[in-house]
């Protein structure tokens, strides 16, 4: 059987790894261990992981599979069709939950993923694949795309007492502020965890929960709020896109585009006074909406 495994991407919190399997047959490999935590995310194909004799999960395009650390295991590939998978690499001690919710022990095999969190599969694997997304944005959706695919497993046992909610929410405070005083800076999951008091992962999953956006979005939209008199007022947008923490104009214009509904050179050709004092309307609302 030809295997293929590529790391896409490394952190001290999450390895990304794009997995492909063409097998010759469709019985069961050798037994195989990990290491760390893995869950499995095929982007095409099918598998078989059997834990115990009679006992096998089916990880399909529409499925999240945990593959736990140190747990003896075999593969097998029906109708020898084989797989592509992105694979998301963690330890569960870097979940590092201190908030007083744990929900490793209220976890499944393996779940059912929603739509969003297939199309947010797919995104991140052709923009690691192509080399296109940088360090903060890899992280940041492959810690989303984690939580989501954790979420997807449990059993619904677990709750979260007030205590730890008042503590969720003086962290996401700090690092609402933190961004709002400094939007440019180069800003990365583990300085923003680090300001937050929690681990990577766990912000990714609190801020998410309780804000209604990905960490790497919201930052993303205070980038784009701040420079929006930049490009109204005129100026070269690379010197724009770069003072307001982008890596380029063209990334620049790409989100300003996804968010606002059109290029920065559209907005300065819309002219009327209305529109510009309605789209800042429309800014402020939905910052204030994030608040």
């Amino acid at each position: 059987m030809d295997v293929r495994r590529r790391t896409l991407f490394e952190s001290a919190t999450l390895q990304i790894n794009a997995f492909a399997a063409r097998p010759a047959t469709d019985a069961c490999g050798d037994v195989e261990r990990q290491s760390c935590n893995v869950v499995v995310l095929p982007v095409s194909g099918v598998f078989a992981r059997h834990d115990a004799p009679g006992r096998q999960v089916i990880g399909t395009p529409s499925h999240a599979v945990l593959v736990a650390a140190d747990t003896p295991y075999r593969l097998s590939f029906p109708a020898a069709i084989g797989d592509r998978a992105l694979l998301l690499r963690f330890d569960e001690a870097a979940l590092d939950r201190r908030d007083g919710c744990d929900d490793s022990e209220d976890r499944a095999s393996h779940g059912l993923l929603p739509a969003g969190a297939m199309m947010l599969r797919n995104l991140l694997w052709t923009r690691l694949v192509r080399a296109a997304a940088d360090a903060f944005e890899a992280e940041a959706l492959g810690l989303d795309l984690l939580d989501v695919s954790l979420k997807s497993m449990r059993t619904g046992r677990a709750g979260v007492r007030r205590a730890a909610q008042i503590r969720r929410r003086r962290a996401i405070a700090r690092v609402k502020e933190a961004v709002a005083v400094a939007p440019t800076v180069n800003w990365s999951v583990a300085k923003l965890a680090r300001i937050a008091n929690l681990s990577p992962f766990h912000l990714c999953h609190v801020f998410r929960e309780t804000v209604g956006t990905s960490i790497y979005d919201y930052v993303l939209q205070e980038r784009l709020a701040h420079a929006l008199d930049a490009v109204i007022d005129g100026g070269d947008l690379t010197v724009i896109a770069l003072d307001a923490g982008f890596a380029s104009h063209s990334h620049f214009t790409a989100h300003f585009h996804k968010f606002f509904g059109c290029t920065p050179t559209a907005l300065r050709r819309m002219a009327p006074a209305a529109h510009v004092a309605q789209l800042r309307k429309i800014v402020t609302a939905r910052r204030h909406a994030l608040a």
